[in-house]
């Protein structure tokens, strides 16, 4: 029962659960989040990065992350839903230890002070796949067993007429074929058409 659950969780969800959970957000990470924004019938990404304010409600459906940075010297915060499909990658760029689940104090603070409380940063590179990605990977799989298949049957006509040839007693190179006969019998066909 719990796999036929796990399966409908997979099929209503657009988005990879277990890969955004293993993620592990959390207050105090530096993170790039790549949010999908459709304009006039097309679809473009557009990243917000900056530091990690909150993170609310754990795993659950519901579970949240709030998202701080200054742009042209205003802050500008952003509530993200962590299973939207809306977003297309979530990119941990540093973590750093901190010692409060939630770190909104950080709206009053000078950046100097902020810097000072964060020295024990680490510089790490985790992040999902995007679905655009994995869409291409597989598309360029796909065209390379197409490419390999169309070279192997090739590859198989080549050695048909290779063993044609060497029935009639003389070996003849697929490069010297024309059509089904060997260049020799074209020839002959051409001196007797004259």
């Amino acid at each position: 029962m719990a796999e036929t659950a796990e399966k409908n969780l997979n099929i209503i969800s657009p988005v990879n659960v277990k890969d955004r959970q293993s993620i592990n957000v959390g207050p105090g990470d530096t993170v790039r989040v790549w949010q999908k924004i459709e304009e006039k019938g097309k679809t473009r990404l557009q990243a917000f990065e900056g530091l990690v304010l909150a993170r609310k409600h754990g795993n659950e459906a519901g579970a949240t992350f709030t998202v701080r940075r200054v742009a042209s010297g205003v802050g500008v915060e952003k509530i993200f839903p962590l299973y939207s499909p809306a977003i297309d990658k979530i990119e941990v760029i540093r973590r750093a230890k901190v010692r409060r689940a939630k770190l909104y104090h950080i709206r009053e603070k000078a950046a100097r002070q902020i810097r000072r409380q964060m020295r024990n940063m680490k510089i790490v590179d985790i992040s999902t796949e995007s679905d655009m990605e994995v869409k291409a990977k597989a598309e360029a799989k796909a065209a390379e067993e197409e490419v390999k298949k169309a070279e192997e049957a090739e590859r198989v006509a080549n050695e048909d007429n290779v063993e044609v040839s060497k029935e009639e007693g003389k070996e003849v190179p697929p490069e010297e074929t024309v059509g089904e006969n060997t260049a020799e019998e074209f020839q002959k066909e051409q001196a007797e058409e004259k």
